[in-house]
């Protein structure tokens, strides 16, 4: 009788950090989360979440924006000098001064509070899958064909260079590091040089909105990307939205 399989080892739990100082919802939300799946640790400040997030590896992290001490977008600021890691952002407010601060402090996306249970899954599961993502094959490449010979993964922008297998940047051979969620901007940038794509086209294919989303999300996005790329390479078209320079 031939020896057994084994079955295929299950991945480790993603492990998010949530940092929420109400005692009830922080509570609620981890509860809710680990019924998902998830592996949550929690914290009521964010001076105790900076200090759990260096100390220990998170998936995702999940911050509100009112903490006592340091508060969530100084906590982000403070992660995002180490870590690409996905980020969160909770706002009770959901107002427009909330809203800009996180996404220029480095947050990939944003939920206002009160939020349904299913709404913040649906959002961490597509910043996962952003931080996951993987390019598909080269057009035209066929099942079992010979893989593309070196460099026909670069894509090249001026002083921009873009390779889309390893999924590395760099601007006059500068590496440049790049968030999830601004890597996939890119990358769909990249994949319609010179063509002007409209901000709810970018909602829907790259934070994955299956409804008319926060339009800022994008263009904050957009604005770190020129930061880190060079102001002119991505070019605003007023009334429609951006495109990449060829």
């Amino acid at each position: 009788m031939p020896p057994s399989v084994p079955a295929p080892a299950s991945p480790p739990p993603v492990r998010v950090l949530l940092v929420e100082d109400d005692e009830l919802m922080r509570r609620s939300f981890a509860v809710a989360l680990e019924r998902y799946g998830y592996r949550v640790a929690a914290a009521a400040d964010g001076l105790t979440g900076l200090e759990l997030f260096r100390d220990e590896g998170f998936d995702l992290l999940i911050l509100d924006v009112m903490l006592p001490g340091l508060d969530g977008i100084g906590l982000c600021r403070r992660v995002r000098e180490t870590s690409l890691v996905p980020v969160l952002m909770m706002s009770a407010r959901g107002d427009g001064l909330d809203v800009v601060a996180g996404l220029e402090a480095g947050a990939d996306d944003y939920v206002v509070k009160p939020v349904d249970t299913y709404v913040l899954v649906a959002r961490i599961r597509s910043l996962l899958r952003r931080a996951t993502y993987a390019p598909a094959p080269a057009a035209g490449r066929a099942a079992g064909e010979e893989p593309s010979p070196p460099g026909a993964d670069l894509l090249v922008f001026g002083d921009l260079t873009l390779d889309t297998g390893g999924l590395e940047v760099s601007v006059s051979g500068r590496p440049v590091a790049l968030t999830p969620t601004e890597l996939k901007l890119l990358l769909e940038f990249a994949a319609h040089p010179g063509v002007v794509l409209e901000r709810h086209t970018l909602l829907r294919n790259v934070w994955e909105y299956g409804w008319d989303g926060d339009s800022r999300v994008v263009d904050l996005c957009v604005q770190r990307l020129r930061r880190k790329l060079g102001r002119d390479r991505i070019e605003t078209v007023r009334g429609f939205g951006y495109k990449l320079r060829r």
